[in-house]
């Protein structure tokens, strides 16, 4: 019998990418969103377009003939959308309660291993504020002080997995996401992440301009594609590891030297103009210590390769919405 599998969130960017991995190990596959998948991942057996803040979809989507449940469902985008404050109440209602609605039916229909995709975001503010010696060892996150709503939601909704797994003996399995990209992901309209972002700029400007980057540009984090963010979940689904446990890259580079990349990648000449924005943590990068310890594996695709192919397709991305 193939294992069935429920993706929330699948709609998403790396929730796309994962129905089709699910699909190639051989599982039936369930997916559901607000939204079907808007570059083609909808390769699922069953997609329900729908609400899970509405318990009624929840109870619907999850039925206890499931093996594994993935909840990657949140209310979520880049630095434009997270840390200007004016989303926080949504942020933190919306994610809140899809876990919530999520946890409460695996409990009921007794599913026996769930997924949940926390964030970096979820690490203290104060550890990240030397941009060339960040600390985001997992044990790092108490004393908590996340610099955004969206990492206090993260937190919150770990502690909660955990306290489900506790009291009603379900398998959890956390991951905490450092900066996912890659084709297929969302790259323009004010949710896209940075490495989207600094490609389309890139990309629509002509040789000889300017691109503009906020902040000073020497805030610096790390970048993982897509393709091993996916190899890290199925690694941690099956192992013996509940986490949480850093998904990510351990490649740091300042912003502006990201954007200098992209430039070499395009084979345009540009300059760079900092200018005022969101930024978020002054540094950010993976520590991989304990991944490569209770999974025997850590990524190790380099930064390089992943940007070029994302530039290449949000080139033809910009092609083709022309």
């Amino acid at each position: 019998m193939n294992k069935k599998a429920l993706v929330c969130g699948a709609g998403g960017f790396i929730g796309g990418h994962l129905v089709s991995r699910l699909k190639k190990e051989g599982y039936w596959v369930r997916s559901t969103d607000l939204k079907e998948n808007e570059y083609g991942n909808n390769g699922a057996d069953e997609m329900i377009l729908g609400d899970l803040r509405n318990p009624e979809l929840a109870a619907a989507v999850v039925t206890n003939d499931l093996d594994e449940i993935y909840q990657l469902a949140a209310d979520m985008g880049g630095a434009g959308f997270v840390f200007t404050g004016e989303h926080d109440a949504a942020i933190m209602h919306n994610s809140a309660t899809i876990n919530l609605n999520v946890l409460e039916e695996a409990k009921n229909k007794k599913i026996p291993k769930i997924f949940y995709s926390s964030s970096a975001c979820m690490y203290p503010e104060y550890n990240q504020l030397d941009p060339d010696n960040p600390t985001c060892s997992e044990d790092s996150a108490y004393p908590a002080a996340p610099d955004s709503e969206y990492g206090w939601e993260k937190l919150f909704s770990e502690r909660l997995f955990l306290s489900y797994q506790r009291n009603h003996g379900i398998k959890v399995r956390i991951a905490r996401f450092h900066n996912i990209f890659g084709p297929q992901g969302t790259w323009t309209g004010g949710r896209e992440k940075a490495p989207a972002a600094v490609c389309r700029k890139v990309a629509e400007t002509l040789d000889g301009g300017v691109i503009e980057i906020w902040g000073d540009g020497r805030q610096t984090r790390s970048f993982l594609i897509v393709d091993e963010c996916v190899e890290g979940i199925r690694r941690l689904m099956n192992s013996n590891f509940s986490g949480p446990v850093n998904i990510g890259s351990e490649e740091m580079i300042a912003i502006n030297d990201f954007a200098k990349m992209v430039i070499a990648i395009s084979g345009k000449k540009l300059s760079i103009k900092n200018i005022p924005g969101p930024t978020g943590v002054r540094g950010r990068n993976s520590d991989n210590t304990l991944i490569k310890e209770k999974l025997s594996w850590a990524p190790t695709q380099p930064l390089k390769s992943g940007v070029e192919k994302t530039y290449i397709w949000i080139t033809e991305q910009l092609k083709a919405s022309k």
